[in-house]
C-alpha cells in the first residue's frame, strides 16, 4: 500500500482545523523567554515574552497556528529607537514584560524598562500598523514610578462591554498594583482610578472577562523561586471591588515558580490557555539560575465559572 501523499494546502488546512476544534495541545516548553503576553489573531497566536538574546533592550514577537512551531519577528522594537529611555541619566536599561492590544485598526505595545534603581523604571508605549510591528515608540513615557510604586509589567484591557480601556502596572517590591482608565489615544491616561490591591499580589497584573465576570489574575511570590505562583481574583467589573479566590498554578516536583502569563481565548471556542514562564528541572525552594522557559497549558473552569487548579503538562 502506497503512504497516502498530503499537500501542504492540505496540512495546513488539517492544522487550522484542528486549532479551531481545540484539539492541539502545546508542547511544554514551547521557547525560552519569560513574562509572555500572548494575543489570538485569527487562526494565529501571537506572543511577546522578555526575550534575552544576548541584549537585554529590545523586543521580539513569535506567532504560531499550532501552538508547536513559532516563527520569530523583530526585533519589534529596540530601546537604540527610543529617544528618552536615557533621559534618566543611566547607560544601563532592561526591556521587560511587554503588552500588546489591537484598538480602532492601530496595535498598541506597552513596555517595561527597568530597573528600578537607582532611577524610577518607567512604562512606554509604540504603535504599529500589525502584531508583527514594527513599533514607533509615542515619544515620551507613559508611566513613570517612584515613592515605592514600580513603574513595570503593564496590562491593557478593553471592557467589552463598555468598550473603555484600562491600563493595569506595579508590583515587585512595592507590591502595589495601580489601575488608568487610557484615553482613545491609548497613549495617554483619562485618570487613575483608585483600587485596592488584592491579596497575595506580586506584581504581573493580568485581566480577562469570560460570561460577565471579570478575572484579575497575577504572580506571587519571588521570581527565582519556588513560591512564584499564579492568584486571581474576581469582581463585577475591570476595576473591583476584588473578592480572592486563592491560588491556581504552583510549583510541582521539578516545574517551578510558574507566573507571569496571560490568558488567551481560542477565536470562536470556549476554550481558554495560559500562557506562562517556569523553572524546568529543578529541585529545591531556589534560587534558580538559567533560562526560564514560556510553556501553555489549559484553563478548566468550574459551574461556578471559578478557575479550577492548572496542571502543568510536559516532558
Amino acid at each position: 500500500m502506497k503512504p497516502m501523499k498530503i499537500t501542504v494546502a492540505l496540512a495546513d488546512a488539517i492544522v487550522l482545523s484542528a486549532l479551531s476544534a481545540g484539539l492541539l495541545q502545546a508542547a511544554n516548553p514551547v521557547m525560552p523567554g519569560a513574562d509572555p503576553h500572548a494575543v489570538a489573531v485569527g487562526d494565529t497566536v501571537w506572543i511577546y515574552p522578555t526575550w534575552s538574546d544576548r541584549r537585554l533592550e529590545r523586543f521580539f514577537a513569535f506567532s504560531s497556528t499550532n501552538l508547536t512551531t513559532w516563527q520569530r519577528h523583530g526585533p519589534v522594537l529596540d530601546f537604540e529607537d527610543v529617544a528618552w529611555i536615557r533621559d534618566d541619566g543611566q547607560e544601563r536599561h532592561h526591556a521587560w514584560a511587554p503588552a500588546a492590544l489591537e484598538k480602532n485598526g492601530t496595535w498598541f505595545f506597552y513596555y517595561s524598562v527597568g530597573p528600578q534603581n537607582p532611577t524610577p523604571s518607567r512604562i512606554g508605549v509604540a504603535m504599529g500598523a500589525g502584531p508583527q510591528g514594527p513599533f514607533r515608540d509615542s515619544g515620551k513615557p507613559l508611566l513613570t514610578g517612584g515613592s515605592g510604586f514600580e513603574a513595570i509589567d503593564p496590562m491593557v484591557f478593553t471592557d467589552p462591554q463598555t468598550g473603555k480601556s484600562f491600563l493595569y502596572a506595579g508590583g515587585s517590591a512595592g507590591a502595589k498594583l495601580r489601575v488608568f482608565e487610557l484615553n482613545p489615544d491609548m497613549i495617554s491616561f483619562a485618570r487613575e482610578i483608585a483600587v485596592e490591591t488584592p491579596q497575595q499580589f506580586t506584581e504581573g497584573a493580568f485581566m480577562h472577562c469570560r460570561q460577565g465576570r471579570y478575572y484579575l489574575s497575577y504572580s506571587h511570590g519571588g521570581w527565582q523561586h519556588a513560591s512564584y505562583s499564579v492568584h486571581y481574583a474576581t469582581a463585577d467589573g475591570p476595576v473591583g471591588p476584588w473578592r480572592y479566590r486563592g491560588a491556581i498554578l504552583v510549583s510541582d516536583a521539578t516545574r517551578k515558580g510558574p507566573g507571569h502569563h496571560s490568558f488567551l481565548r481560542r477565536p470562536g471556542t470556549e476554550d481558554w490557555l495560559i500562557v506562562y514562564h517556569r523553572w524546568e528541572n529543578q529541585s529545591g525552594d531556589g534560587p534558580y539560575r538559567g533560562r526560564r522557559q514560556i510553556c501553555i497549558d489549559r484553563i478548566e473552569y468550574g459551574p461556578d465559572g471559578l478557575i479550577r487548579p492548572i496542571v502543568m503538562t510536559g516532558d
